[in-house]
């Protein structure tokens, strides 16, 4: 399974869109590149270690935490819709993060867009 992780994280890495993962805590774990690039503004890179927290109002941080009960209340609970963006035209999900006990350790924010793909079929130019 450990060299599965050099897989797993360069399938993350290349997601043309922001993936940034939380442990319980809500300490901000991992950000991928496109999610450093994101968030430059915000401080990019500097965020990890950081608590997501920190980067939301109140009432986001109370829906955080009650998504994060719900996960931890059942296996399977594990996907949660939370916002569209109608700016960007996406859709954000919360997704719970599991051992291999089904022990949950963590979560992370999944972004899906409706645009259809601009790229041609195998442009590989």
């Amino acid at each position: 399974m450990k060299e599965l992780n050099a897989y797993f994280k360069s399938i993350i890495d290349q997601e043309r869109v922001s993936v940034v993962i939380c442990n319980l805590q809500h300490e901000i774990i991992y950000m991928n590149p496109a999610a450093i690039k994101n968030y430059a503004k915000r401080g990019g890179e500097a965020l990890i270690g950081k608590s997501l927290l920190a980067c939301h109002n109140p009432e986001s941080n109370k829906r955080i935490q009650q998504v994060v009960d719900w996960f931890a209340a059942d296996v399977s609970h594990n996907i949660v819709y939370t916002s569209y963006n109608a700016k960007q035209n996406k859709d954000v999900y919360m997704v719970a993060l599991r051992d291999s006990e089904q022990k949950l350790i963590g979560y992370y924010e999944k972004h899906e867009y409706r645009d259809r793909e601009t790229m041609k079929f195998y442009d590989m130019q």
